[in-house]
């Protein structure tokens, strides 16, 4: 077994208010990867509506969800998977509206394949550490090991 941090994020506060203030960095990195004899797992953090430079994106849950979408995209890429590849989800809302669901569904269907959608769990709750985010999303991600083949 072997595990790495992936770290995408130069930012040792992650841009979050409370550490840059304080000058501690974050203790957490952006998915660790995980190779097996046969399986490789990613287990990505829970990405948040900013751009790199830790400003909201977006002001409904549709703009929101899709920045957390493309922040998701971005380790996959650097892994070499895609959505098809991801097994489960968690997804934390601040609103459980029809239209908050809605707009969450809305872009999840356009990057999860109809044939390979993640299990998922959805939670509202109070508030995210971004003022003014509305969802949160960290994911499972499993790959076949290109190294189990070679035999």
């Amino acid at each position: 077994m072997r595990k790495q941090s992936i770290t995408l994020v130069s930012n040792e506060m992650r841009a979050i208010a409370g550490l840059t203030e304080s000058g501690i960095p974050a203790a957490f990195c952006d998915a660790v990867r995980v190779e097996l004899a046969d399986a490789i797992l990613i287990y990505i953090s829970g990405a948040t509506p900013i751009d790199d430079d830790g400003t909201l994106v977006g002001d409904t849950m549709l703009e929101q969800t899709r920045q957390v979408l493309r922040r998701i995209k971005r380790v996959l890429d650097d892994q070499g998977a895609g959505f098809d590849d991801i097994v489960r989800v968690r997804v934390f809302v601040t609103d459980i509206s029809p239209e908050a669901l809605r707009q969450v569904h809305q872009a999840r269907n356009e990057v999860f394949p109809a044939d390979a959608r993640p299990a998922s769990t959805l939670v509202q709750i109070s508030g995210i550490i971004r003022d003014g985010g509305m969802i949160e999303i960290d994911a499972d991600v499993v790959m076949s090991n290109a190294d189990d083949n070679e035999d």
